[in-house]
């Protein structure tokens, strides 16, 4: 290879301008932007959340970025890590799903902290959101088997991919960028373990430590910090530490032809990405059927295995916490079953001890099938059979969810989405107009304004 890897990335990212972004990718970009907010904003009664806010107010420091919801303002890098856990929190935010999974919103924070430190425009952020996407999504096609396959978490792609953020707003040079790509990725390498058996906080907040690491990756590579280059292929790199199998063309081949960001998936429900097509499915069912919860039987739910063996495993059952919940399909099937809806309310702490839950959640019960193994993660089968105390039985099948790009959320249902997670706390149509027409502010007045 005559160039590194890194430095094919650095040279794209530095060289990728706002007039070379297609109108339908620009428009894209708000519509995650207005999502992520969304999230942030009603993620802000959350405990993790007002925890890490505290730790930050009580440090201080210089007042260089804002925090969403609270205004309060922060010094860059600290902001970032903060607001990525706000997008987080609720685990509503996007998804990309291919050999491996990831959240690309989650490194939006690294372009708006370090566009308001230097007083960038919107116009940048955008660009920076891009390149976030952009390869967020191609490290999740990068290993095969993805790295969460081998037992490692997706936070371990973030960190090669905030620097890049951060750098582009930064106008790192691509020397620069190597440098930057090659600090943040030496040092936040992620086991899976955060998203195993009980769940805690750290499942919300890998990731946005892996943001904050590529802040502060770019800042060290602005003054001079050297960081190795040959991160992916070099030796004891990425490619070598992890094992075989990798697809360098899925990484870098074709930059600039078409952008992911126009291939990822919104969430319809604030649940692990793997239980929305079950989800769906069950809704439909008891919907149609007019199902009361207590004539049921049982629940069969065939899936792929890596979803029984996420979402079925016995901490799943019992779970006593919104993190574990949220990533427990019995509870999520549990709840669509007693409420016929799944939002953000059903993991509050009052809610996951409701009797109702537990009158059937034993009744729920995982199939892994070879046959949908081998369709994901080009389609998210779905085969959902629910039999009643009176011997009859209903089935439905689907193939994926609301919110992937075949079935896309539209822009009723996108403002229904930010409408129920602000509550009456903003203007929604104040707050979208804000993002929608962002590319004329700066930086600092959008974010005085969200």
């Amino acid at each position: 290879m005559e160039k590194s890897i890194s430095r094919q990335i650095a040279e794209f990212a530095v060289n990728l301008n706002y007039e070379d972004l297609p109108e339908d990718v620009v428009f894209e970009v708000k519509r995650y932007l207005y999502d992520s907010i969304g999230c942030a904003l009603g993620s802000m009664h959350t405990k993790d959340v007002n925890i890490m806010k505290d730790i930050y107010s009580d440090m201080g420091g210089k007042e260089e970025a804002t925090v969403f919801g609270f205004g309060l303002k922060l010094p860059a890098v600290n902001a970032g890590l903060l607001n990525a856990l706000m997008i987080r929190s609720l685990d509503f935010n996007d998804i990309y799903w291919k050999e491996d999974p990831s959240h690309p919103s989650d490194i939006i924070p690294a372009a708006l902290a370090m566009a308001e430190r230097v007083n960038a425009s919107m116009k940048d952020v955008i660009v920076a959101i891009v390149l976030a996407y952009e390869f967020e999504q191609r490290m999740c096609e990068f290993a095969k088997p993805g790295v969460r396959e081998r037992k490692w978490h997706h936070a371990t792609l973030t960190q090669f991919v905030s620097p890049i953020v951060a750098g582009k707003i930064l106008g790192l040079s691509v020397d620069q960028m190597v440098n930057a790509i090659g600090i943040s990725a030496c040092h936040n390498h992620t086991i899976g373990c955060p998203t195993a058996g009980k769940l805690t906080m750290m499942k919300n907040t890998v990731d946005p430590m892996s943001t904050q690491a590529g802040i502060l990756a770019a800042l060290m590579a602005e003054k001079g910090y050297s960081g190795t280059e040959a991160i992916f292929e070099g030796k004891e790199g990425l490619m070598d530490v992890f094992g075989p199998d990798w697809d360098i063309d899925a990484l870098i081949g074709d930059l600039g032809k078409k952008f992911k960001i126009l291939e990822c998936s919104m969430k319809a429900f604030p649940t692990e990405a793997l239980t929305h097509t079950h989800i769906s499915a069950t809704i439909k069912i008891i919907s149609e059927q007019d199902i009361h919860y207590r004539d049921i039987e049982s629940v069969t739910i065939t899936t792929i295995a890596r979803a029984c063996d996420i979402l079925f495993d016995p901490h799943k059952y019992r779970p006593n916490s919104r993190e574990t919940a949220d990533h427990s399909l019995p509870y999520c099937v549990a709840c669509a079953l007693v409420d016929r809806q799944v939002t953000t309310r059903s993991f509050d702490d009052e809610k996951i001890k409701d009797p109702r839950i537990w009158e059937v959640i034993d009744k729920i019960h995982g199939v892994a099938s070879q046959e949908f193994e081998k369709m994901f993660p080009a389609k998210q089968p779905s085969k959902v059979s629910i039999l009643l105390k009176n011997g009859k039985e209903y089935s439905m099948y689907l193939e994926y969810p609301k919110g992937d790009p075949r079935e896309p959320m539209t822009q009723a249902d996108l403002d229904a989405k930010v409408q129920a997670l602000c509550g009456g706390n903003y203007e929604i149509e104040t707050l979208k107009k804000t993002i929608f027409e962002c590319e004329k502010l700066s930086a600092r007045e959008f974010m005085n304004r969200v």
